[in-house]
C-alpha cells in the first residue's frame, strides 16, 4: 500500500455521506467494501507527483473546486441534442447517463439479441445482486491504488453488460456519459462491469461528452471479464467539457484464447487520465491497445497502461499516436510484464507524437520487464514536428499551408486509426479527428473517402 504523509484528501465530505448513498443500501457486502475503500482512501489519498506512476500528472487542482456527489434528480436535466458518436446513427443499443446517472428515456438497451443484458448497476442491485456479488471487486484491485479505492468508496452509477456463452453482437453498443448539465460542480463515481462468457463476442463505443462549460469531475472504473475465446473490442471517445477532469481505470482479465482490443480517442476535457491494465492469464490470450490523443491549449491528457503476460503463448500489441498544440501536455506511460513462465510471449509497444508549437510538451517512458528467456519484445517512442521538407513540397504544388499541415496530421495520424477495422466506428472517429484539426478547411474529404 501507499501512504503518504502529506496525502491530499478531497471528497471527504462525498465519502463522509456515502452510507447514505441509495445504491446497494440493503447488501451488506456492498457496504462492507464501500468502508474499506472509504478506509484505503482515507489512508493514502489523491495521488501526488512523489509517485513515479504521477510524476507527470498533477492532481491538486481538484482542490480548487467544491464537488458535490451527483444524485437521482440530477440526471432529470434537458438534454436538447442528444449527442451521437455516429453521425449517421447506431443500429446497436444505446445506455445513455445524464449527470452521471442513467436515462432510459434517451436510451435502447432493448434491442440487444437474446441472451445479453445491459442495465444500470443500481438495477442489477436489486434484481440479481448475487452475479454483482461474484463479479465486482474480483478484477480490479484496490489496494494499492487511491482513485480505485475512492471509486468504491463513493460508487454512485453504473452499467452491467453480460453476454451469455456463445451470443455474437452484430452492433456496437454505444455508452453515453453526457456530463455538465448542471449548475454547480458535481462528481461522479460510475462502476462499471462487463463480462463475457465463453465464445460470445461484442464491441462497444463509450462517449464522455461535456455538454455544459461547468467543472465536473468523473472517477470511472471498469472491470473486463473475458471468458475462453470471447472477444470484446472497446472504442472510447473521451470529449469531455473544458473545465471538467475525467480519470478512469480499466482492468481486464483475458482467459484462453480470449482477445480483448482498446481503442481510446482523446480530444476534451481540463485534465484527463486512462489507465489500463490487463492479465493475459490464458494460453492463445491476446490483447491489442491503440489510442490517439489530439491536445490544445492547456489541455493535459495521459495514458498509462501495464500488460502482464502471465502464462506462455500471449501476445500484446500498443500503438499511441498523438498531436498537441499551443500548450498542452500529453503523458503515456506504458510497461509490458512478461512473468517468468510466460515463455514465447510477444509484446510490441510504440508511442509517437506531433508537436504543432513550441510550448506542447510530451512525457512518454514504455518499458519492457522480462524474466522469461524465449520472447520476442520491443518498444519504442519518438516526438518531432511537422516535416518541414514535406510541408514545402506540398506548398509548391499548390496545396495551401494550412491544407497540408492538416493532410500530414491526418496522415500522421492514419497508422493508428487503420487499426481499427470496425468500419462504422472507424468512419466516426475520422470525423471527430477532422472536427479537430487547427484550420477552416479541416475537412479533407478525399481522405475521408479514401
Amino acid at each position: 500500500m501507499t501512504t503518504l504523509t502529506d496525502n491530499i484528501l478531497p471528497f471527504s465530505d462525498i465519502l463522509a455521506a456515502a452510507s447514505d448513498n441509495p445504491l446497494g443500501q440493503d447488501l451488506n457486502w456492498l457496504q462492507n467494501m464501500r468502508n474499506a475503500n472509504g478506509a484505503l482512501y482515507g489512508d493514502m489519498g489523491l495521488p501526488t507527483i512523489k509517485l513515479e506512476d504521477w510524476k507527470y500528472t498533477n492532481l491538486t487542482s481538484l482542490t480548487d473546486t467544491s464537488y458535490r456527489s451527483a444524485i437521482e434528480a440530477d440526471g432529470a436535466a434537458s438534454i436538447d441534442v442528444m449527442p451521437c458518436v455516429f453521425q449517421k446513427g447506431n443500429p446497436g443499443a444505446r445506455l445513455v447517463f445524464v449527470n452521471g446517472m442513467p436515462r432510459l428515456d434517451l436510451s435502447t438497451p432493448d434491442s440487444l439479441p437474446y441472451g445479453v443484458t445491459l442495465e444500470p448497476l443500481a438495477q442489477v442491485a436489486l434484481r440479481d445482486p448475487a452475479f454483482l456479488e461474484s463479479h465486482m471487486g474480483k478484477v480490479a484491485d484496490d489496494k494499492d491504488r487511491s482513485l480505485l479505492a475512492l471509486n468504491g468508496a463513493a460508487m454512485n452509477s453504473g452499467y452491467v453488460l453480460h453476454v451469455s456463452k456463445g451470443v455474437v453482437i452484430d452492433s456496437p453498443i454505444e455508452i453515453v456519459f453526457i456530463g455538465g448539465v448542471a449548475e454547480e460542480p458535481l462528481a461522479n463515481f460510475p462502476r462499471n462491469l462487463i463480462v463475457l462468457e465463453e465464445n460470445s463476442q461484442a464491441d462497444i463505443v463509450v462517449h464522455n461528452v461535456g455538454v455544459g462549460v461547468g467543472a465536473y469531475f468523473v472517477n470511472s472504473v471498469n472491470e473486463v471479464s473475458l471468458a475462453q475465446s470471447s472477444r470484446l473490442r472497446m472504442f472510447g471517445v473521451q470529449e469531455d467539457a473544458l473545465e471538467a477532469t475525467n480519470v478512469s481505470t480499466t482492468c481486464v482479465n483475458v482467459s484462453k484464447d480470449a482477445r480483448f482490443s482498446n481503442f481510446n480517442l482523446s480530444l476534451g476535457g481540463r485534465l484527463s487520465r486512462h489507465e489500463t491494465y490487463v492479465a493475459l492469464q490464458g494460453t492463445g490470450a491476446d490483447c491489442k491497445i491503440d489510442g490517439a490523443y489530439l491536445m490544445r491549449g492547456r489541455q493535459h491528457c495521459d495514458n498509462t497502461l501495464r500488460i502482464d503476460h502471465l502464462v506462455p503463448d500471449t501476445s500484446s500489441d500498443v500503438l499511441f499516436k498523438g498531436v498537441l498544440d499551443d500548450e498542452s501536455r500529453a503523458v503515456f506511460q506504458g510497461k509490458i510484464v512478461v512473468h517468468r513462465d510466460a515463455q514465447r510471449s510477444d509484446g510490441q509497444m510504440h508511442n509517437k507524437s506531433m508537436l504543432l508549437s513550441d510550448g506542447a510538451e510530451i512525457d512518454t517512458k514504455p518499458e519492457l520487464e522480462i524474466y522469461a528467456d524465449d520472447v520476442k519484445c520491443s518498444h519504442g517512442a519518438a516526438s518531432g514536428h511537422v516535416d518541414e521538407t514535406a510541408l514545402f513540397y506540398m506548398r509548391s504544388r499548390g496545396i495551401p499551408d494550412a491544407q497540408a499541415r492538416n493532410l500530414l496530421i491526418q496522415s500522421f495520424l492514419a497508422q493508428s486509426l487503420d487499426r481499427v477495422t470496425v468500419d462504422l466506428i472507424n468512419d466516426a472517429l475520422l470525423e471527430k479527428i477532422t472536427q479537430w484539426l487547427p484550420a477552416t478547411c479541416y475537412r479533407q474529404q478525399e481522405w475521408i473517402e479514401e
